[in-house]
């Protein structure tokens, strides 16, 4: 039986909003679970914007919420890489692929795009090519570890449904026969993270994102609750045969702060 969460980890676009669109009553439906007594943390397999930078659209759109509050894909991946050149006592090198504003979260490893150790990958819009495949596969298949920023098949646009990076990270694994690390969403040490950023179980936590996989179904493994919200990449026929069970299934994440308000201590 699903009883009041103690913590709401709340996905980003598609869930609270698209693009620079606020789903309508997202930012009412915040400040009441606040006022709950709700903890509240924004999680975010985005990988195009620096930590500062979503932070500053989520407020300029009229969410509120302190710097501690969110973490994205390539802040794990900074902290994972970090704790990995501890362990090995060496500077790593790394070939971060990444968007222009996330490459300064990777300065403190030395960067070497001919033989790094690790292969870190995010969104890179337009820029990819046969010949950039070629050379990640040279590099992957010769000895690199391959670190995907997160796995996602599609996201949202004020387009319509786009392909994501898992295409390219799938088909990487593939043919170089090895397992991408996936920082973001739905790897477990990426909500781990979170959880214990407000010291509170994954048992009294439930996960809001517009993601059937990554976000409920990625959550509910570690024993979290998951709500699904009808808005973003939500598609009804997808979801009719993923399988996974949400523990709350809303219309938009406007109803959450009432629903919860409605469940059992």
């Amino acid at each position: 039986m699903l009883t009041k969460p103690r913590l709401i980890l709340l996905d980003l676009d598609g869930t609270l909003y698209v693009d620079d669109t606020p789903v309508l009553g997202a930012i009412d439906c915040l400040a009441a679970l606040r006022a709950q007594g709700m903890q509240l943390r924004f999680l975010t397999n985005t990988t195009t914007k620096s930590q500062q930078q979503l932070i500053h659209q989520l407020r300029v759109m009229g969410f509120a919420l302190g710097d501690d509050e969110l973490i994205s894909a390539p802040v794990a991946a900074r902290l994972a890489l970090q704790k990995l050149q501890q362990q090995t006592g060496k500077k790593l090198r790394i070939w971060p692929l990444v968007a222009d504003a996330i490459k300064p979260d990777f300065n403190d490893f030395e960067q070497d795009e001919t033989q790094p150790d690790y292969v870190v990958l995010g969104d890179i819009g337009e820029r990819w090519d046969l010949a950039l495949i070629n050379r990640l596969f040279k590099v992957i298949h010769g000895g690199a570890e391959l670190i995907a920023l997160h796995k996602g098949r599609f996201w949202q646009t004020g387009d319509g449904l786009k392909a994501d990076i898992g295409f390219f990270v799938a088909g990487l694994e593939y043919v170089c026969n090895k397992q991408a690390l996936i920082m973001g969403k739905p790897n477990r040490d990426f909500f781990q993270l979170i959880l214990d950023s407000a010291s509170i179980p994954a048992t009294q936590t439930l996960m809001v994102g517009d993601d059937v996989d990554t976000d409920v179904g990625g959550a509910q493994q570690l024993g979290m609750a998951g709500c699904l919200v009808k808005t973003g990449k939500f598609r009804e026929a997808y979801f009719a045969q993923s399988g996974i069970k949400p523990d709350l299934l809303v219309d938009s994440v406007a109803q959450l702060a009432a629903m919860i308000a409605s469940l059992p201590d």
